[in-house]
């Protein structure tokens, strides 16, 4: 599928802008330090106010609302975080004016956000996540084009589902994943590719929205969201951290695997136990592209093309739906 929208900037739309710290509003006390800063210290209006683009998307007739929903670093977003920033989301979504939103996310987390916004909303409109590796007192930020092609994606007719825009690419939610930690264009979907790309202001589209049915905002309703961990499969490894996990009352692991979701059989002995009582337990790659090939005969559940950390929140879902 592809396809050019040429039509997007002669259409007034209403967005709104969430904020929720990270990079993109961080601060350093020079602009030349584009790694010692403090993350999230600029608010979401400020950004806005910032980028000439939309300035002019304004003087088009664009309406762009602003909330600060929260002000963190990405690597301490936190349970009760996603449930405010989901129920914010989902709010502005029924407003029946409101042709999409943005989220300004950190870089560290946001492809686990992203998913879980996806698959708890599965939104009809357009949810665009979008972040920067550089922070915003840098000589030469991109969190600014990140933010005008954001907007730009989120007031785009027929656009829906949820998405991250990042260094003039669109990825779809449930497959974007940080894999770089310094370069600008440091997201990837693995062996899916991106969505599309925006090339001066237009939308390329390569293939097709996300789409899928919500679990809805009350499987995030919980207090206490149930335990859910991640251990890794490498050389050495055994079962001692499995057990003190087990003890610990966990609910649910995630094993980083190695080659084609291989796992340690000493590590693997100990989530077997897991498994029989009780704890989900799913294999997910530990690096790379690509997807898991099942054998035929593998003991332990994989999770696909998932990575670890989009694994974990979904087995989260799936624990915290059962409750629902």
């Amino acid at each position: 599928m592809t396809s050019t929208d040429s039509n997007t900037s002669f259409l007034p739309r209403r967005i709104v802008v969430l904020g929720t710290g990270g990079t993109i509003a961080g601060k350093a006390a020079s602009a030349d330090d584009n790694v010692g800063y403090t993350a999230g210290q600029v608010a979401v209006a400020q950004l806005l106010d910032a980028v000439p683009a939309l300035r002019r998307r304004s003087e088009e007739g664009w309406s762009i609302e602003s909330e600060q929903v929260a002000q963190i670093d990405s690597k301490d977003m936190s349970h009760a975080v996603w449930r405010r920033l989901a129920e914010r989301v989902q709010l502005h979504l029924d407003r029946p004016e409101v042709d999409g939103i943005v989220v300004t996310h950190g870089t560290d987390t946001l492809e686990e956000t992203a998913y879980l916004l996806q698959r708890v909303l599965a939104p009809s409109k357009p949810v665009v996540l979008t972040a920067a590796m550089r922070p915003a007192s840098a000589s030469q930020p991109d969190g600014p084009q990140n933010l005008a092609d954001a907007v730009t994606v989120a007031g785009l007719a027929g656009a829906r589902g949820v998405v991250a825009v990042l260094a003039g690419k669109v990825w779809r939610g449930e497959e974007v994943r940080k894999v770089h930690p310094y370069r600008p264009d440091a997201f990837d979907a693995g062996d899916a590719g991106p969505l599309g790309h925006i090339e001066e202001g237009r939308v390329r589209q390569l293939r097709d929205w996300p789409s899928g049915t919500a679990l809805g905002l009350q499987v995030l309703a919980a207090d206490i969201w149930p335990e859910v961990q991640i251990v890794v499969s490498h050389a050495g490894a055994d079962g001692r951290v499995v057990d003190l996990l087990m003890e610990a009352g966990v609910q649910g692991l995630v094993v980083a695997a190695t080659g084609n979701g291989t796992v340690h059989q000493e590590l693997q002995s100990a989530l077997l136990r897991a498994q029989s009582a009780g704890v989900a337990v799913v294999r997910a790659l530990r690096g790379g592209s690509g997807c898991i090939v099942p054998t035929g005969h593998d003991l332990v559940p994989d999770a696909g093309a998932l990575t670890a950390v989009q694994a974990r929140v979904e087995i989260l879902l799936r624990l915290l739906s059962r409750r629902a």
